[in-house]
């Protein structure tokens, strides 16, 4: 087959396909930021165009790695590598074929296999490294020997082609770059120009104008030397490696032309300088290589800060290297690059005025959720080569919204760029991990093997064909429950995003499937299957978390904010766990506040820690800090009305922008908070209007509006308008019906029925004790909490005392009635 020879770069079918995965873009995909057809040598182009052939020659449908050592082997320049190294490289095509062809049908290759891109990317990346303008035969084999775990990788270590062996091969060794004559700079220091040029810096996507002000900076005359300023993970670093791109391509101007940007390490040359001088020495060797070398120097100092302090501790003191930088950049000696955050720059450099003004500062935003799925896209090939497997265009979206919406703390695309590689490394563990039930059925075998062993031993024939027999039946069962797939490229999904989201944060973050659509329509009626009788409470909260769910909802702002009111016991804190059970996927996730502990103004510093020089620095505040390492959380302020009113104030942001500072300066995020407020204000109101009646009345049962009005009134005697006006929702609880009453009891005797059940005993309560229990637990000023109490008084102390008396074993099963005398309790035994 001839399909994929070459007809000259740029237009033959080699570059077409090639194209599809290194040269130019296609739909949904942003370019490789390296051509490979235009690197490829000749001899190269028809190495790969000949594993291409034979791929399509052998029915499969990418070019992998036994295609390009099948091709290599073929090759003259890179067969008689292989006899150097001891491998018969007819032999070695020979058994290839044999392995792995066979198919009728020849079906062209649809792309470039995981392991074969790797190839290709090491090949480009060892021959910049050896000084190589073009990638050649001889650097694709060193490429195929360099992955151990490709099959093009274990056929040639099986036959002792490893990477030493074909470099002992050759005539005279890989040659080695030239070294420049900087030995301070060379181990304190990383050049990442050649970095670049070796092909080993990731594409930098959607900062060429940050680049551009960059070097705007570098050309100038004077304050030449710019300083990155922006959050951690926005890009700082990446600007840097972009700029020694354009370094590496000559993409300059004139006055930049021929420079290096070397990374300067200001830890290590910290690291070992026990005694005064030591630093200075060192500081002092490396400050005379760079003006030896000003002409083709840039030197990169990330984390700036640390240069205003390092080197002055230690014993007697010391000059510290950002006093012994500031005369070199007065007179431009020496042209810096830093990075630094916006807080660090500010105590770290700002300070220092003398320092500061040699720097010129560009502020680094954090890029919008567009670009970050661009720099998804530019850096998929080198996660797919890594990982062994292929990301979707959905996945790559996935990371980016589920790590803007979730990963709060955080910054696009550093945490966006975690997720897929963390999601790589899950799937490709996946495949090639055996699963938990087959571990089982190889212990299992394990032991019938030394079963059958032990049989024969003592010469019970008989049991040992029979375990014979079993030993056959459990491993044919368990290759086809093995279910790894190591040769299979796996995909990654949106669905394998989420799981490494939910992993992170404890949430349940999949995206807005059909079933998370049909959980979210029946939120009200799973709510209602724990609070009973709060119509009104239940569809308001229910409303608020959908908006919310569905990205309708104001940005920012918590998922919802409620003042529940009501007098005690009629279900405010039940539904506040409902939710948290409903939204999170356990109470666990409620964060409850006694607000009646903060009715004293100094107390405020408990809540969200105290400032810098008061007792009590160190301690978190209580609030912040629960909310800070549960950020998905239903954050309940029980009975807000007794806290001091200083309180109101630092809630005001918290309801308006979802934020809170603590004592030690660090932004909480509220916004994935639901927060909900009880107050007892108004219960005299009510109690009053209601003739005794358990709990609040709805409007309809307040004909002309008059006691809402009355206890909108009372509010505002006790609330500001300005925190009234921010609340989502002020919902009054309705009163509970005796009909309501039984089904509360229902639901705290379940709890009951489920703790006997895990002792093996099964208990059924009647319509008439449930109605008894509710008689006698009911009390007006206390709503249904006395029901609680009741329940442990009359069952829950007389099931103890029959289970400690012997007279409730397992197997037993209780009938609980009602008669004159109280309740009736009835046991007999279940059938086994």
């Amino acid at each position: 087959m001839t399909g994929f020879l070459p007809r000259g770069q740029g237009d033959s079918p080699l570059d077409q396909f090639l194209a599809q995965f290194f040269g130019q873009a296609s739909p949904g995909r942003r370019a490789y930021s390296v051509d490979i057809t235009r690197l490829l040598s000749e001899q190269a182009r028809s190495l790969v165009a000949e594993a291409a052939n034979r791929a399509a020659a052998w029915g499969q449908p990418h070019v992998d790695t036994q295609h390009l050592l099948w091709a290599a082997a073929k090759t003259p320049a890179t067969a008689q590598l292989l006899e150097r190294a001891g491998v018969d490289p007819r032999q070695l095509a020979g058994q290839l074929e044999r392995d792995c062809g066979g198919h009728e049908e020849a079906t062209p290759p649809t792309g470039l296999a995981p392991a074969a891109k790797r190839a290709l990317l090491d090949a480009h990346q060892l021959a910049r490294g050896l000084g190589s303008s073009y990638i050649g035969p001889d650097h694709l084999l060193f490429a195929l020997a360099m992955n151990p775990d490709s099959e093009a990788g274990r056929r040639l270590r099986e036959a002792g082609a490893t990477r030493d062996r074909l470099h002992e091969s050759t005539a005279d060794g890989p040659p080695q770059p030239a070294r420049p004559s900087t030995p301070t700079l060379d181990q304190y220091g990383e050049d990442l120009t050649e970095r670049a040029r070796a092909g080993r810096i990731d594409p930098v996507i959607g900062r060429d104008d940050e680049i551009e002000q960059t070097i705007e900076v570098l050309s100038g005359r004077t304050k030449n030397n710019p300083v990155l300023i922006g959050e951690a993970g926005v890009g700082k670093t990446a600007i840097v490696e972009g700029l020694a791109q354009r370094l590496a391509d000559d993409d300059v101007p004139d006055i930049l032309s021929g420079r290096h940007v070397v990374q300067l390490d200001v830890t290590a040359m910290v690291a070992g300088t026990r005694y005064r001088g030591d630093f200075e020495e060192r500081m002092s060797a490396l400050l005379k290589e760079i003006r030896d070398n000003r002409d083709r120097l840039i030197v990169f100092i990330d984390e700036l800060h640390t240069i205003a302090g390092a080197g002055s501790g230690g014993e007697g003191g010391g000059q510290g290297a950002g006093n012994m930088l500031k005369p070199a950049l007065a007179r431009g000696e020496l042209h810096v690059v830093g990075a630094t955050t916006l807080d660090e720059y500010r105590t770290g450099i700002e300070r220092d005025p003398a320092l500061e003004r040699r720097f010129q500062p560009i502020l680094v935003p954090e890029p919008s959720v567009e670009d970050a799925v661009e720099i998804l896209r530019g850096l998929r090939d080198r996660y797919e080569a890594h990982h062994q497997v292929r990301y979707s265009d959905e996945a790559l979206q996935a990371a980016v919204d589920l790590s803007d919406r979730y990963l709060t703390d955080r910054f696009l695309p550093d945490k966006a760029i975690d997720l897929i590689d963390q999601a790589g490394a899950r799937v490709r563990l996946r495949s090639r991990t055996r699963p938990d039930r087959v571990r089982d059925l190889e212990t299992r075998l394990e032991q019938l093997q030394r079963d059958k062993d032990q049989a024969i031993a003592e010469e019970n024939f008989e049991r040992a064909s029979a375990l014979r027999d079993e030993i056959t039946e459990l491993r044919a069962r368990i290759e086809p429950a093995d279910g790894r797939t190591p040769d299979r490229v796996q995909e990654v999904t949106d669905a394998d995003i989420a799981e490494v989201v939910s992993r992170l944060t404890g949430v349940p973050a999949a995206r807005l499937t059909e079933s998370e659509r049909d959980r979210l329509l029946k939120l009200e009626e799973h709510l209602h299957g724990r609070v009973v009788g709060q119509e009104e409470a239940v569809d308001a909260v229910a409303e608020a978390v959908r908006r919310s769910r569905a990205g309708l909802a104001e940005p920012g702002r918590p998922f919802g904010s409620f003042l529940f009111l009501g007098p005690t016991g009629v279900g405010k804190t039940e539904l506040a766990r409902a939710l948290a059970e409903a939204l999170f996927g356990d109470e666990d996730h409620m964060i409850r506040v006694d607000m009646s502990e903060y009715s004293e103004r100094h107390t405020i510093s408990r809540l969200i820690g105290a400032p810098p020089g008061y007792v009590g620095y160190d301690d978190a505040g209580q609030l912040t800090e629960a909310v800070r390492r549960r950020p998905y959380s239903v954050v309940l302020l029980d009975e807000i009305e007794k806290a001091h009113a200083d309180v109101f104030n630092i809630l005001l942001q918290v309801l308006d922008d979802g934020r809170l500072t603590d004592g030690r300066g660090r932004t909480v995020n509220f916004a994935n908070t639901v927060l909900i407020m009880t107050s007892n204000l108004g219960s005299d109101l009510v109690t009053s209007s209601t003739q005794g009646a358990l709990g609040f009345g709805p409007v309809r049962d307040d004909p002309g509006g008059h006691l809402r009005e009355r206890l909108m009134r009372r509010l505002r005697e006790s609330f500001r308008p300005e925190f009234l006006n921010r609340i989502d929702e002020i919902i009054v609880f309705r009163r509970l019906e005796p009909e309501q009453l039984d089904r509360i009891t229902e639901l705290l005797l379940e709890r009951t029925k489920r703790r006997a059940h895990a002792q093996g005993v099964t208990v059924e309560f009647t319509p008439a004790a449930i109605r008894w229990l509710s008689e006698t637990g009911y009390e007006p000023e206390f709503g249904a909490r006395p029901l609680r109490r009741a329940i442990q008084r009359h069952v829950d102390n007389r099931l103890s005392t029959m289970l400690l008396e012997g007279r409730l074993e397992a197997g037993t099963a209780v009938r609980v009635d009602a008669g004159d005398d109280g309740l009736a309790f009835e046991t007999a035994v279940t059938a086994s």
